[in-house]
């Protein structure tokens, strides 16, 4: 039978591993975090480098298994849709979803992490911070730490009795087991890089709309902007690493006044915004994404990949956090039915890694939506169909979008698939027509009820 009191060692302190962390000491466990950054409470541990992040039905869900959904709600910006700022400088503000309850939230890394960090303390959890793992022996389940948490850095061996590694894209654990048979793993760097910009209050209010994840599409490249309780917005970049000379990317940064040229040309309504911009373009770091792939996340009954060390995605759907909470949410869920341990880390592994491959595959395609797609007239046409068929059939026709975001019963796996057929009828629809009042949603109604079955 399972054991609930024994003792568990998660390697890292990030999101995922704080949540579970507080889910596992809530049911009685000891647990034992290693972390090799120092407290990020008491440091700036995210300036320049955060991505705010996108908190959807999926990640609330991970929330409330711990309870912490109130404690969180403080730090939330509600963003109900896309406001699009377009080249000719007009807007388009684009909902989300075709029911005004359906929100996505915008919010901050660090003070998410903070509550997390403080909930784990308070279930009982005890962390242990500033301490690197640098290898990690995957036969004797021994992490090699290196602690930097003293006047005197020093390596020492730590054993472990069951492992689960929340290390993140380069988890150490993940790569330590790559020799073992049975187990592949691809790590695919995209390249485009991305780098922060902070947007400021005006006047102690929002400088631009609050309740919207502002866009500026622009086909190879976008800047984002996400509002923060404080009334600020985090603004990201997203462009290629490195291009032939009269395409835009990060190479042209080599050039200060060219690089500040043509983000004011390109971006026209931001430098208004941000008084330091060219100071934060020259000084800010870019940063690297990617996916990481696993053909499964175990080891026997000893080692467990969960969040980004297993599953590592792209962050254009918003997604990463959702997924790696819905991780603690099924985790949790197996513990109540698992017969011992390898049972709950097989049966884990064998539900999630699926639904891991359709979202990773759903964030690289909605890249293109973001900055390039959204500028097509008929990509609107088409999500105000997808719109008007969800109204009229909600057991029917939920648009992919909204099946990810705000449906968290509907597994990933299953939202890519239908997603797939719908995008296929949606097609078919809307390419005669320009308006939808010129298509017959009788037909098309009962077209999606003959390729698709009923939710």
């Amino acid at each position: 039978m399972l054991v609930h009191n024994e003792s568990i060692t998660i390697l890292g302190a990030g999101l995922t591993g704080a949540l579970l962390a507080t889910i596992l000491a809530q049911r009685g466990m000891q647990v034992q975090v290693i972390e090799r950054q120092q407290d990020p409470r008491k440091i700036d541990a995210y300036a320049g480098r955060s991505i705010n992040l996108a908190m959807a039905a999926r990640g609330m869900n991970g929330l409330a298994v711990a309870g912490l959904n109130d404690a969180v709600a403080p730090l939330l910006c509600p963003m109900p849709g896309r406001l699009l700022h377009n080249s000719d400088g007009t807007q388009h503000f684009q909902p989300y979803s075709a029911h005004e309850h359906e929100l996505n939230y915008s919010v901050s890394r660090a003070g998410l992490n903070a509550i997390l960090l403080e909930a784990a303390e308070q279930a009982g959890a005890e962390f242990r911070f500033g301490q690197r793992c640098v290898d990690f022996d995957p036969t004797e389940n021994r992490l090699t730490l290196e602690a930097s948490d003293s006047d005197t850095p020093h390596r020492y061996s730590l054993a472990t009795a069951r492992l689960i590694a929340a290390d993140g894209a380069g988890s150490p654990v993940r790569r330590a087991m790559a020799p073992l048979p049975g187990f592949d793993f691809e790590e695919s760097l995209l390249d485009h890089l991305y780098q922060e910009i902070a947007i400021p209050p005006k006047d102690g209010q929002f400088a631009m709309e609050a309740e919207a994840l502002h866009i500026w599409p622009r086909g190879g490249y976008m800047f984002i902007a996400l509002p923060n309780p404080e009334r600020d917005f985090t603004g990201t970049l997203f462009m290629k690493a490195t291009a032939a000379d009269d395409e835009p990317s990060f190479q042209w940064w080599q050039d200060p006044e060219r690089a500040a040229r043509w983000f004011e040309t390109t971006f026209p309504d931001v430098p208004a915004l941000v008084p330091d911009l060219a100071d934060q373009l020259q000084n800010n770091p870019t940063g690297v994404m990617g996916t990481v792939r696993c053909n499964r996340w175990h080891l026997e009954d000893r080692i467990l990949l969960i969040g980004d060390a297993a599953h590592a995605i792209v962050p254009f759907h918003g997604q990463g956090m959702n997924a790696a909470f819905e991780d603690c949410a099924a985790f949790s869920a197996l513990l109540d039915t698992a017969s011992d341990w390898r049972d709950l880390f097989q049966r884990f592994s064998a539900a999630r890694v699926p639904n891991a491959n359709a979202i990773a595959d759903m964030a690289l395609e909605n890249y293109v939506e973001m900055r390039d797609t959204v500028r097509d007239p008929k990509f609107h046409l088409k999500k105000a169909l997808a719109f008007e068929l969800e109204r009229l059939a909600p057991d029917q026709f939920i648009s992919r979008y909204a099946m990810v975001m705000f449906h968290a019963d509907i597994p990933y796996a299953t939202a890519q698939e239908r997603g797939r057929v719908q995008a296929q009828l949606l097609d078919r629809w809307t390419r005669r027509h320009e308006v939808i009042s010129d298509i017959d949603l009788g037909k098309c109604l009962r077209e999606a009820r003959e390729a698709l079955p009923a939710l």
